[in-house]
């Protein structure tokens, strides 16, 4: 295992300020603009014909001939990748980003058996469709999870690995947070408003600190539950929130076969389900510092990029100082 540790000196203010009202948007993200213009990926999947809605910027410079795929997280969209996707455009890069089924802009089935190999399936052949054969994959948070998957069981297409902050770096149900359905996960969601997402978002995600600047994001999710598809909106997310539970990744780090980068922000502290467990079992969730580490430990010869003072997402968080390290690690030069 490779590791670097990166620090950074910011200063955060420790108040997470007055709510500000959210938007009401569609069941698909209608009405939030995205960064670049989003397409339409048509295709059947069980049973019935859905749509993955996606960015594909080209290179701003002379194109360096290869692309890079970000997966987005399950509180995110493909728009929270906005930096990311103007620095690797800049850089030479083609850059795919994907919103998945249930998410933001692409299609919210009622009936669907979401599954990671699912997800990875339909990318998969989004990718094929815009004539990408092979592909740098980064996967932040949930994306993380979806992103090993894809690896797994796509390894040729796979250049090299990326995985931020990613969730499923332990198995919540072994470590004892106890099962909830699909029916009660719902119910929780159904009263999702901006400032739980934000309440939530700041303790987990930033160790406490917030920035005006993240309220955009808070308010494109709160602004779907808001909204007129709301419902559909909140019966998708549960039942992704169930896929997280009963679809570990970790215990196949070591089948990985593609080259492998961590990042990790030390003040991270999500652990989906925290929140239902004992409190001895909570406290103990969500060690991002030594998840990482073993992580990288167990997925041969990877290399772990520590941000020590960041938290869930770095790209948000710190954007210049993470995509440094990211080019680096790309072999791409500066920024």
């Amino acid at each position: 295992m490779k590791r670097i540790a990166l620090s950074l000196s910011v200063s955060l203010s420790l108040a997470i300020g007055p709510a500000a009202g959210a938007e009401e948007y569609g069941s698909r993200l209608e009405g939030f603009e995205y960064p670049h213009e989003v397409r339409p990926f048509a295709f059947r999947s069980q049973g019935q014909a859905l749509e993955m809605a996606y960015m594909d910027v080209a290179p701003t410079v002379p194109a360096n001939g290869r692309t890079v795929v970000l997966l987005h997280g399950k509180n995110f969209c493909a728009a929270t990748w906005e930096a990311t996707i103007t620095v690797l455009a800049n850089a030479g890069f083609r850059v795919i980003a994907p919103d998945q089924i249930g998410f933001c802009k692409s299609s919210k089935p009622r009936g669907y058996q979401f599954s990671f190999n699912q997800l990875a399936h339909n990318t998969r052949a989004l990718l094929a469709a815009a004539d990408v054969d092979e592909a740098v994959v980064i996967g932040h948070s949930m994306g993380g999870m979806l992103a090993t998957r894809f690896a797994l069981a796509h390894p040729g297409a796979v250049e090299r690995l990326v995985l931020v902050n990613p969730i499923g770096l332990e198995d919540w149900q072994a470590k004892g947070v106890p099962y909830a359905t699909i029916d009660t996960l719902y119910e929780n969601e159904k009263r999702t408003s901006f400032e739980s997402i934000k309440a939530y978002q700041s303790r987990y995600y930033y160790n406490g600190a917030w920035k005006p600047e993240y309220d955009r994001w808070v308010g494109m999710l709160a602004g779907m539950y808001a909204g007129p598809g709301g419902d559909v909106v909140a019966w998708n997310q549960a039942q992704t929130t169930d896929m997280l539970y009963n679809q570990p990744v970790v215990h196949e780090f070591p089948a990985l076969r593609v080259p492998t980068v961590l990042v990790i922000g030390g003040k991270d502290r999500t652990a989906p389900g925290a929140n239902r467990a004992p409190q001895d079992v909570a406290s103990a969730l969500g060690r991002y510092p030594r998840l990482g580490r073993q992580a990288a430990d167990a997925i041969p010869d990877a290399e772990l990029i520590e941000f020590p003072a960041l938290g869930h997402s770095p790209q948000v968080e710190a954007p210049d100082t993470f995509h440094a390290a990211l080019l680096q690690a790309l072999d791409a030069g500066d920024p």
